[in-house]
């Protein structure tokens, strides 16, 4: 701390000490005590003066007005303190360099004793660490020791183990060789045995040691190649171990039973500890398979007949077979949930009772499929004979196909639920199909019968249809066969719908039934051939049943045509007649056109499904694709064959018609009009207009019902016949120019309606025609030149210009011999 200030330098006390530099020093704290009591004063003073500043002695200019005692000040010294302050530094300074001194002394003395303390301890230390390392030598001898004597005690007890081991199995050789002995004293005696046999505390000992004794005679008897007596009492004791085999054996099934008989007492209890103990005793008998099988044939649904009767009933009902597949399949359902159900509760009891469960889950679920499954199965499925085939009234062989595909469905579910319950190592997805392979086997021909049966019915049916239309109609007696019943039954898409719905049927049946490609290709496409075969009969007989009709027609024709020689009566009734041929004509063409329009529309029907269906199922095996295709369309070929014969009667039916309305309605001087002064008739004959007329309303059911190449050679050709019809006609007539106008009208006009059938050779011909009927319009002179013009007309020309009435007169002949010479 900072002393008072005394008068001399000489004489002044100490200014510093150690103590002002200890703990947080502050120079400035410092500075203060050493001038605090030297300027107070000097500190007074100069507030004064601050003050005195701040007052109102200042001038206008700014200066400071100076008061009368600063005249004094100026006289005296500015900073009196100085002198002092001045002194207190020096001295002050000389006490540093002082203090400064005896700091270097202290430290230096303390240097020394650091040093000489870090000798001595780095002495210790040295003496320490040689003293360590003895003592990790001593612990390393005393470690390596140790494990000497350990490995020593190891030996001892490994040896004191191995002599336990060995006194262990030679007292249990002993007592092995005293029970041998026992059995192999008397055959058949069991009654001297030790109690070990006969204690039911000690059974599971009991059965370890017969096991044992059992397998140790019998390899003694096999090694000397005695055989062992299979019956009770039987002796051959004269060499061996053969008694004691008969008798552990007898034994052993004793005790076998009596643990089964235990087991089942518990079962009934519902004893899974006792029965679980029964069983792990059990399973050293032939690994316990007596128990396992003991244990599922004692189940009630293998010995219960109300179960049986249950599940028939639950499946068939009250109908039988005659419940119908849908009802069959729900039944099946709910009776193969409970199976699953009562499997999945024995499963756990199964679980808990027996060591192997898996190889019980195994043998409990065969069970299930080969007794409680199939027995229902064998009352569904009742194969029929392929030779005298069930009736349709009783669902035919349908029915029996579609309960097969029910039960095989919902068998296969159940298999797969089984699977997820547990069936230890068993092949249930296996042992499932051999249920079925019986059925299988015989599948593909009981589907095509089931077909071909479905297709007769239909027939049958359809027959007795016509039949009964037919007489309520009156038109067919009673006395008629029925197939002349159905002559007129006309061809109908939704049967032949029903065809392609029959075959997706059996179709799906085949897919469910077959597992590999090869086979399912097969089988599918022997079903859909059967489909080929009923589309191409129906069809065809459709076909069949129209022509007859078209052949009715005409047979009504020639019926009715008379000479000329006959009377007025007999031709007016003639006339009628013919009239009435002709409309059946006309009805029975339009009947065949709409069937011709359905049988396109069922091939399209067939095709789609073959498309959609069946492709896929045939392509994975190579060629059935492409001979399936080569089949389908042989197939339609043949109805093709039966439309293109039916397409050219309609044309003999239409050119009839035609024939028959130009011979009645045409008149010898519709092109040989008297010169009576009047303007010509423009208008196309009345023939024509019938002609035309009857055309238009017989050939508008053909162009709705023809599409494609039919339809073009079907009006090619009747095109071709009109023409041919019309020369024919014509020839019959002489013609004058007026005429001649007359004859161009009627070819204009059927030139216009049979350029509707867009067939550029007839439209040629009727152009050709137009020109040809200019041989009866032109002067004789000019016929040469017309024919030099048009040498397409020559060959009919020249035949036609002979029906010019004035042929002889304008001696035409010699006009135009040179173009006769010339062709």
């Amino acid at each position: 701390m900072v002393t008072s200030r005394a008068g001399s330098t000489t004489s002044l006390p100490h200014i510093l000490t150690i103590e002002d530099f200890k703990g947080d020093f502050s120079f400035d704290a410092l500075f203060g005590n050493l001038v605090n009591e030297l300027l107070p004063s000097f500190q007074d003073e100069d507030a004064d003066l601050i003050d005195g500043a701040t007052g109102h002695d200042g001038l206008p200019n700014g200066h400071m007005r100076v008061p009368s005692d600063t005249v004094k000040l100026d006289q005296e010294p500015l900073f009196p303190e100085v002198d002092a302050l001045r002194a207190l530094f020096r001295d002050s300074f000389k006490e540093l360099v002082d203090l400064k001194r005896q700091i270097d002394g202290r430290l230096q003395n303390l240097k020394q004793e650091v040093a000489i303390q870090d000798s001595k301890h780095r002495k210790t230390l040295s003496e320490l660490e040689k003293g360590v390392d003895g003592l990790f030598d001593s612990f390393a001898r005393l470690d390596s020791r140790i494990s000497s004597v350990g490995q020593t005690a190891a030996k001892i007890g490994d040896h004191l183990q191995t002599a336990d081991s060995q006194r262990e199995t030679a007292s249990q050789t002993i007592d092995l060789i005293k029970y041998l002995m026992e059995f192999n004293s008397s055959p058949g005696d069991l009654m001297e045995l030790s109690p070990l046999f006969s204690d039911d505390s000690r059974v599971a000992e009991a059965a370890s040691v017969a096991q044992k004794l059992r397998s140790f005679a019998e390899d003694d008897v096999g090694r000397h190649g005695i055989n062992v007596p299979s019956t009770v009492g039987a002796t051959n004791a004269s060499r061996g171990l053969e008694v004691a085999v008969a008798n552990l054996q007898d034994y052993c099934n004793e005790l076998e039973n009596r643990l089964l008989s235990r087991f089942d007492a518990a079962s009934q209890r519902r004893e899974l500890s006792t029965m679980a103990e029964c069983a792990k005793i059990l399973s050293q008998f032939n690994r316990g398979t007596s128990a396992m099988q003991h244990y599922v044939a004692s189940r009630p649904m293998f010995i219960d007949v109300e179960v049986m009767n249950t599940d028939t009933k639950m499946v068939l009902g009250d109908q039988g077979l005659q419940a119908g597949p849908s009802n069959i399949a729900r039944g099946l359902s709910t009776l193969y949930k409970e199976i699953t159900e009562t499997v999945r509760k024995e499963s756990a009891t199964i679980q808990a009772v027996f060591p192997s469960a898996n190889d019980v889950m195994s043998i409990l679920v065969q069970r299930v499929l080969e007794q409680r499954v199939t027995a229902i199965l064998d009352k569904l499925l009742i194969k029929p004979s392929l030779v005298n085939l069930p009736p349709v009234e009783h669902g035919g062989l349908l029915i029996y196909l579609r309960i097969l595909a029910v039960a095989y469905e919902k068998t296969q579910e159940l298999a797969k639920d089984l699977r997820a319950v547990g069936c230890g190592d068993l092949d249930v997805e296996g042992l499932t199909e051999s249920l079925f392979s019986a059925h299988k086997d015989d599948y593909p021909e009981h589907e095509q019968a089931s077909l071909r049966q479905l297709y007769q019915a239909k027939v049958e049916e359809l027959r007795a249809e016509a039949q009964q239309q037919s007489e309520a109609a009156g038109t067919v007696s009673r006395s008629k066969s029925g197939s002349n019943a159905s002559a007129h039954q006309q061809i109908s898409v939704t049967i032949v719908t029903e065809f392609v719905r029959w075959n997706e049927e059996a179709v799906s049946r085949c897919s469910l039934f077959s597992s590999q490609s090869a086979s399912l290709a097969a089988t599918v496409k022997s079903v859909f051939n059967c489909l080929l075969d009923q589309v191409s009969q129906y069809l065809t007989d459709g076909l069949e049943r129209a022509r007859e009709s078209l052949n009715e027609a005409a047979a009504l024709r020639d019926r009715f045509m008379i000479g000329a020689s006959v009377s007025r009566r007999v031709a007016a009734a003639a006339a009628s007649a013919a009239e009435a041929a002709a409309a059946a004509g006309e009805s029975s063409f339009k009947s065949f056109m709409i069937a011709v329009q359905r049988c396109a529309s069922s091939i399209a029907i067939l095709q789609q499904y073959f498309s959609n269906s069946i492709a896929r199922l045939l392509l994975p095996v190579d060629g059935a694709h492409a001979s399936s295709c080569e089949e389908m369309g042989t197939a339609i070929s043949n109805v093709e064959v039966a439309v293109r014969k039916g397409l050219l009667q309609c044309i003999d039916t239409v050119m009839a018609e035609v024939e028959r309305l130009l011979s009645t309605e045409q008149k010898t001087i519709d092109y040989r009009s008297p010169d009576d002064g009047n303007l010509p008739d423009h208008r196309p004959t009345n023939a024509c207009m019938r002609v035309v007329g009857y055309l238009s309303r017989a050939l508008e059911v053909a162009f709705s019902a023809l599409e494609g190449l039919n339809k073009q050679s079907f009006l090619t050709e009747l095109g071709d016949r009109l023409h041919r019809g019309l020369l024919f006609h014509w020839q019959k007539f002489t013609f004058n120019p007026s005429g001649g106008l007359r004859l161009k009208r009627d070819i204009t006009e059927y030139g216009d309606f049979v350029r509707r059938f867009n067939a550029p050779s007839v439209d040629e011909k009727f152009e050709l025609l137009g020109i040809m009927a200019n041989v009866f319009i032109v002067a004789p002179e000019s016929l040469a030149s017309l024919f030099e013009g048009t040498p397409g007309i020559q060959k009919d020309g020249l035949r036609f210009v002979q029906l010019r009435d004035d042929y002889r007169t304008a001696k035409i002949a010699s006009r135009i011999s040179g173009i006769v010479a010339e062709s």
